[in-house]
C-alpha cells in the first residue's frame, strides 16, 4: 500500500481509539485529600436555604400571587420585552384585572425581583483614572460570580475536583486530552499547590468580545464572562446551561483627547489592564489562602481559585499578553518569521517580562526603552502580577473564528481569485450541489463584505485548502490523544509545504439610550434572579433535584426522523418518474420484493429479473416523503433540545450496507435518494412473508460506485462516478433506516466549469464527483 493509503489508515486507528471511550485507563491524582470535603463542616441543603427567604413558605410561587402571575413574570424578563412595552400591555384595559396580577407596570414587578427574590451577584460601579480621564466599569465580585457557578445545583452531578491522567491502554502510552482536569496544566498546578490538605483548585476561565450595547448612540462596551473548568466543556457550550456569568463590562474608547498615536496606545493598554486587575483583584487572596465554598449538594470544600484561561481573538490577546500588534502573543518568534513552520522560537518568560515591567520607578523615558528592547509595551502594572500561578502566555486558547475561519478566508479568496479568476470562482460556487450543511452563495464569494465569522465557516466547506483544513477540523476534535497532536503538527507541515503556490500567486437593546450600561446591569440582575428563581420553582414542584449521569466526551449519536405525515399522499408511479427521477421505480420495487421472499436462496440476476418480471403490483400510487432529519441525541437525559443535525431533501446520501465501523468509510456507499415512500400495511401483507415484512418506509437510489481503496493524494478526498449499464443508471430500494446522513459531492468541473451546469441539475449533468469530507465533524471522522 502506498504511503497514502499508510497514513489513511493511522489516521482511522486514532480516530477509533478516541471514540472506543469505555476502555480508557484513568490514573487519579495520588493526593487523596484533593476534591475532599471539609471534615465536620455542615451540609447545607441550598433549595432550602434559598427558600427560607422567601416570604410565603406555602405558595409554591412565592413572592408571586399564583402561577399566572409567576409566568407572566418569567415571560417579560426572559423573553426580550421592553419595559415600556410591557407597562403598555398591562395598561390596556381590563388585562391587570383579568390575569389578577401582583403589579401594574414593570417598575412594581421590578421591585418585587429586586426586594422580595434572593440576591445574585450585583454590579458595582467605579470609576478609573487614567491620563487624566475618568472611565466608567461596572463588574460583579469575581468570588461570588465562582460560587454562583459552583453551587448550581445543574452542575453538583458533573464538577471535576481532581485532576486525571486518561489513556487509551493500559500501558498508559497513548494519552488523551479532553476536558481541562485531563490535561497537564491542572495536574502540575495540583502538584504545586498541594503543600496544604483539602485543596480544590477551580481554575478560572475569562472570555471576552466586544458587543454592542445600545444603538442609539453607538455605544460598545467590552463584555468580560467567566465560567470554571471544574465545569465540563460541553456544558460550556450550550447556552442555555448559563454557565457563563457577564462578570464586567470594561469601557470603550478612542481617547480622542490623546493626539499622540504612541501615547493613546499605551493609555488604552493601561486603562485594560487598570479594569482587568480592579475586576481580578480578589483572586491574589482567594488563590493562595483559599476558601470555603459549598457546591449544589451542600457540601463544603477549600478552595483555590486560579486564572487559568483566557479566551479571546487576537487583538484582546495583544491587550492582555501586553505585546505589540503584529507580534504572537505566545512567543518570541519574530513578526518577519510568523509564517514560518521551521524557525525557532520560546514561550514568552513571564517572570522575565514581569521584571522589566517592575522596573517603573527608572523614569519614563527609561522605562519605555527597556521595555521597547523586551519587545513589549509599557504597561503599568500588568493584571496577572499579583495573581498566583498565572501565566498568561500559557493560558490564551487558538480562536478558531477569528483566527483561522475569519482570518485565513480573506486572504484564500485574494489569492485564489489571483490564481483562477474572480469569475471562475463564483461561477464554481454557483453550481454546487445543495445540502444541508452547505450554503449556496449565488452571488458568488469574492464580492462578499462584512463577512460573520458563521459564514466563514460555511465557505471553507467548500473553499478545500486540504492541510489547512485538516488542521482546522482535527483542532476541533472534543477529545485529543497525544497521536491526534501529532496529526495536528503533520496538517500544519502540509500545508507549509504547499503554501507557497499561494504567495508566489500574490506578491443589547433593552434601554431607553440614557445611562446604558447602569440599566443594561440592573436588567441582567433582574433577569439572572428570575432564571434562579424557575431552577427554585421547578425544584419545589418537583420535590428533588434532577441528577444526571456525567456527560459524554464524544458522540455523533443522532436518530433519524420523518415527519408524521407523509409530503404528497399519492403519487403515481408515472409522476414519480417524470417529477421525481425515479425512472425505473416499478422495477426497482418488484425486484425488491423477490428478494425479500427468497432471503434463503441466492438468485442470479437473470432468474431475479424474471421472477420480478411476474410480480403485480396492487397499487399505482404510493405516499411520498420528501424529507428526512438526523435529530441529535439526550444521550444525558437532562432535557437537551432537540436540534436538527442534517437533513436530506431527497439528495445524495451515504448508505450503510450494514458493515459499517465507527470509523471510515467500511460499509459505506454513496447514492442520490429520488425518492422516499410507503407500502400501506395491507399491501405490504399481500407482497411480503408475514415473517418479513418490510420497513415502513424504503427509499428509490441511483448508486456510484463504491469507494475507491486510498483517496487522492493531493487533496484527500474520494473521487466516485455514477454507476451506468448499458446505458442506464443502477437504482435499487432500500430501507430508509439504512441511509446513514447526507453528503456532499464536489463536481469535477476540468478546466473551466460548463456554464450550463447550474446548482439544481450538477448532480445529473456531471458523472465525475469528490466526496466532500469537510461538511462537519462527522463527515470528516468517516470520510477523510
Amino acid at each position: 500500500m502506498d504511503d497514502n493509503g499508510t497514513d489513511h489508515e493511522s489516521r482511522q486507528h486514532v480516530e477509533h481509539q478516541i471514540l472506543e471511550r469505555d476502555r480508557v485507563t484513568i490514573v487519579q491524582y495520588p493526593d487523596s485529600q484533593a476534591g475532599k470535603p471539609i471534615t465536620h463542616a455542615e451540609v447545607w441543603d441550598v433549595n432550602a436555604t434559598y427558600g427560607s427567604s422567601i416570604s410565603d413558605a406555602e405558595n409554591l410561587y412565592s413572592p408571586f400571587s399564583s402561577q399566572m402571575d409567576w409566568e407572566i413574570a418569567q415571560w417579560a424578563k426572559l423573553h426580550g420585552l421592553s419595559s415600556t412595552a410591557f407597562s403598555d400591555f398591562l395598561s390596556i384595559g381590563g388585562v391587570n384585572e383579568h390575569l389578577d396580577l401582583s403589579y401594574k407596570n414593570s417598575r412594581e414587578l421590578n421591585g418585587i425581583i429586586n426586594k422580595q427574590l434572593p440576591g445574585h451577584p450585583k454590579f458595582h460601579h467605579e470609576q478609573i483614572i487614567v491620563a487624566g480621564e475618568a472611565f466608567c466599569i461596572f463588574y460583579q465580585d469575581v468570588l461570588e460570580c465562582i460560587k454562583v457557578l459552583y453551587g448550581d445545583l445543574d452542575f453538583v452531578d458533573y464538577l471535576v475536583f481532581s485532576p486525571e491522567c486518561h489513556y487509551t491502554d493500559d500501558d498508559e502510552t497513548v494519552r488523551l486530552y479532553s476536558d481541562m482536569h485531563t490535561g497537564k496544566w491542572w495536574w502540575n498546578t495540583q502538584v504545586r499547590t498541594s503543600c496544604e490538605t483539602r485543596r480544590d483548585n477551580i481554575p478560572i476561565i475569562i472570555s471576552t468580545n466586544k458587543t454592542q450595547v445600545t444603538v442609539f448612540c453607538n455605544k460598545t462596551a467590552y463584555p468580560i464572562y467567566l465560567t470554571i473548568g471544574n465545569i465540563p466543556k460541553e456544558i460550556h457550550c450550550k447556552p442555555y446551561w448559563h454557565a457563563h456569568i457577564l462578570l464586567a463590562y470594561l469601557p470603550t474608547t478612542h481617547l480622542e483627547h490623546i493626539t499622540n498615536k504612541a501615547s493613546c496606545r499605551q493609555s488604552a493598554a493601561n486603562l485594560y489592564h487598570a479594569c482587568m486587575a480592579c475586576v481580578l483583584s480578589p483572586l491574589k487572596k482567594a488563590g493562595l489562602d483559599g476558601l470555603a465554598m459549598c457546591s449544589g449538594d451542600g457540601i463544603s470544600c477549600h478552595c483555590h481559585p486560579f486564572f487559568a484561561c483566557f479566551v479571546g481573538d487576537y487583538s484582546k490577546q495583544v491587550l492582555a499578553t501586553a505585546v505589540k500588534t503584529t507580534e504572537c502573543p505566545k512567543c518570541d518568534i519574530p513578526p518577519d518569521k510568523l509564517e514560518s513552520s521551521t524557525a525557532p522560537f520560546e514561550i514568552h518568560d513571564l517572570h522575565a517580562i514581569l521584571d522589566t515591567l517592575a522596573t517603573i520607578d527608572v523614569g519614563d523615558l527609561e522605562f519605555v526603552q527597556v521595555c521597547r528592547d523586551a519587545g513589549i509595551k509599557p504597561v503599568i502594572h500588568p493584571f496577572l502580577e499579583r495573581l498566583p500561578f498565572a501565566n498568561i502566555f500559557q493560558a490564551i486558547t487558538p480562536n478558531i473564528i477569528h483566527q483561522l475561519y475569519q482570518g485565513l478566508v480573506k486572504h484564500l479568496l485574494h489569492w485564489l481569485a489571483q490564481g483562477c479568476g474572480p469569475i471562475e470562482i463564483d461561477v464554481r460556487c454557483q453550481r454546487l450541489p445543495p445540502n444541508h450543511h452547505i450554503c449556496l452563495f449565488m452571488k458568488g464569494i469574492t464580492g462578499l463584505s462584512h463577512v460573520s465569522g458563521a459564514e466563514h465557516a460555511k465557505i471553507f466547506c467548500f473553499i478545500l485548502i486540504h492541510g489547512l483544513l485538516d488542521f482546522l477540523y482535527l483542532a476541533q476534535y472534543l477529545c485529543h490523544s497525544s497521536e491526534t497532536l501529532s496529526l495536528l503538527d503533520e496538517a500544519l507541515v502540509l500545508f507549509h509545504d504547499n503554501k507557497q503556490i499561494f504567495v508566489n500567486l500574490d506578491a443589547y437593546h433593552a434601554t431607553n439610550h440614557k445611562d446604558e450600561f447602569t440599566q443594561m446591569t440592573q436588567w441582567l440582575e433582574c433577569k439572572e434572579k428570575i432564571m434562579h428563581h424557575a431552577k427554585f420553582i421547578r425544584w419545589r414542584l418537583h420535590d428533588n433535584p434532577s441528577h444526571h449521569p456525567r456527560p459524554l466526551e464524544l458522540s455523533f449519536d443522532q436518530t433519524q426522523t420523518l415527519t408524521k405525515h407523509p409530503s404528497a399522499k399519492a403519487v403515481s408511479f408515472q409522476s414519480l418518474v417524470l417529477d421525481y427521477g425515479a425512472t425505473y421505480i416499478h422495477e426497482a420495487l418488484t425486484r425488491y420484493i423477490v428478494q425479500q421472499n427468497h432471503l434463503d436462496k441466492s438468485l442470479s440476476c437473470r432468474h431475479l429479473e424474471d421472477l420480478a418480471a411476474n410480480v403485480l403490483l396492487p397499487f399505482c400510487s404510493d405516499a411520498v416523503y420528501h424529507k428526512i432529519k438526523w435529530l441529535s441525541v439526550d444521550a444525558r437525559g437532562h432535557g437537551d433540545p432537540l436540534v436538527t443535525v442534517d437533513s436530506v431533501h431527497v439528495k445524495l446520501s451515504l448508505i450503510n450496507d450494514g458493515t459499517r465501523q465507527s470509523v471510515g468509510i467500511e460499509g459505506y456507499r454513496v447514492g442520490q435518494i429520488h425518492a422516499i415512500f410507503l407500502i400501506q400495511e395491507r399491501d405490504a401483507q399481500s407482497l411480503f412473508p408475514l415473517t418479513n415484512q418490510p420497513p415502513r418506509h424504503l427509499a428509490y437510489i441511483e448508486w456510484f460506485t463504491p469507494f475507491p481503496s486510498t483517496p487522492d493524494s493531493r487533496h484527500g478526498m474520494y473521487k466516485i462516478t455514477r454507476i451506468v449499464c448499458l446505458g442506464e443508471r443502477v437504482a435499487s430500494i432500500i430501507p430508509v433506516s439504512n441511509i446513514a446522513c447526507s453528503v456532499h459531492l464536489i463536481p469535477k468541473f476540468g478546466p473551466v466549469a460548463p456554464h450550463h451546469w447550474m446548482s439544481n441539475n450538477v448532480l445529473e449533468e456531471c458523472d465525475t464527483f469528490f466526496i466532500n469530507c469537510y461538511i462537519d465533524r462527522h463527515n470528516f471522522v468517516t470520510l477523510r
